[in-house]
């Protein structure tokens, strides 16, 4: 950033004093034909002058912090010194160069009056330098100021969606743990291994995922049957599990486990707590310009004072809405409704996106 912010100084300085020299030297041609030598003088003043705003670039970093009254004080105050010294050097210059023209100006006493008009000249030349230099360099700290509000949002936001992302039902590992440690004690070591073996692999899965990437459909349902291995081990026959995703949309993208909190809502409302088990339903298809997920359950719903009524806003379905929230803005839906006789249906709508994962 350093470097680019010499680089465009140095850029614009030179610009800037191309500019004004051949602007000069137009306006010599315009009145006659440039003496001898011109091409040497009219570089060497503008390099002189380019010098002189250096020193005036100095003043400024260095009174930078002053209140405006005394910082507009010093800017004209500098521009007029340097103006003046810009102008005593190039009469000195330009007399040693051509005495004959000095001569005739102090034979038709014109001398002081074409001083005093240089003098003026050179003012406003420094001064409007120095009103460009504030201007850039205030523009310049406003952009800069500005891309670090953006950062810092971008990393607020970033953070936030990996908190939600990492926020793993607690639920989830006491009962997986407590089922492993059951079938320990009940020797039944074989489906113990088998179900720790499915958890690490769960688990590799939701650390080596990033948060802020989103993932394909079917790879969210590779992580979901991954989850539900474990699931089926707790409670068998009484898990009932359908899956039902369209072919175009397999590699349609969406935030990764998203839906992993949501069959484990069911799991907990509708499975946990019923005889004979219950079914899930997960469903992805394509709606227009849109990618629609589905999970059902036949649990108790939204029975008034049903537990599933009551952690419906539990961690698990507001992570979700929370996550497609910050993600898609208003371009997401999120629903709740009643399982058809009974349980809970949640309706999510997202944008369809295909393409590189690292969206």
């Amino acid at each position: 950033m350093l470097k680019n912010k010499r680089q465009l100084f140095w850029l614009l300085q030179l610009a800037g004093w191309s500019g004004w020299a051949m602007s000069f030297y137009l306006g010599v041609i315009m009145w006659g034909s440039p003496p001898e030598r011109y091409y040497f003088y009219l570089p060497l003043i503008a390099t002189i002058g380019m010098l002189l705003t250096l020193a005036l670039r100095a003043l400024y970093r260095h009174m930078w912090e002053m209140e405006l009254t005394r910082r507009i004080v010093v800017i004209v105050a500098g521009s007029y010194a340097a103006g003046l010294v810009w102008m005593a050097t190039r009469a000195t210059l330009f007399h040693q160069l051509y005495p004959e023209a000095r001569k005739a100006a102090e034979r038709h006493g014109m001398e002081l009056l074409s001083y005093f008009d240089g003098a003026v000249s050179a003012f406003w030349v420094m001064l409007v330098w120095s009103a460009l230099y504030f201007g850039i360099k205030n523009y310049m700290l406003a952009q800069e100021e500005k891309e670090r509000v953006l950062k810092a949002l971008s990393m607020a936001h970033e953070v936030k969606l990996k908190m939600l992302r990492y926020q793993l039902n607690p639920h989830f590992l006491f009962n997986t743990l407590n089922a492993i440690s059951t079938l320990i004690l009940d020797k039944n070591n074989a489906l113990a291994n088998v179900m720790v073996t499915r958890l690490s692999r769960f688990l590799r899965y939701t650390l080596d995922n990033d948060p802020m990437q989103k993932v394909t459909v079917a790879n969210e349902v590779e992580a979901l049957r991954l989850y539900l291995d474990i699931e089926k081990v707790r409670f068998d026959e009484r898990l009932q599990l359908h899956f039902e995703v369209q072919d175009e949309v397999l590699e349609a993208l969406m935030p990764s486990l998203l839906l992993q909190p949501l069959v484990e809502n069911s799991i907990k409302y509708a499975i946990a707590h019923a005889v004979n088990g219950g079914y899930i339903s997960v469903k992805a298809y394509q709606e227009g310009q849109r990618l629609c997920l589905q999970v059902a359950d036949d649990g108790p719903g939204l029975a008034p004072g049903s537990k599933a009524a009551e952690g419906n806003e539990g961690v698990g379905i507001a992570n979700c809405r929370e996550r497609i929230q910050e993600i898609y803005g208003e371009q997401q839906a999120f629903e709740l409704s009643t399982t058809d006789p009974h349980g809970l249906t949640i309706n999510i709508g997202i944008p369809l996106e295909f393409g590189s994962r690292d969206s």
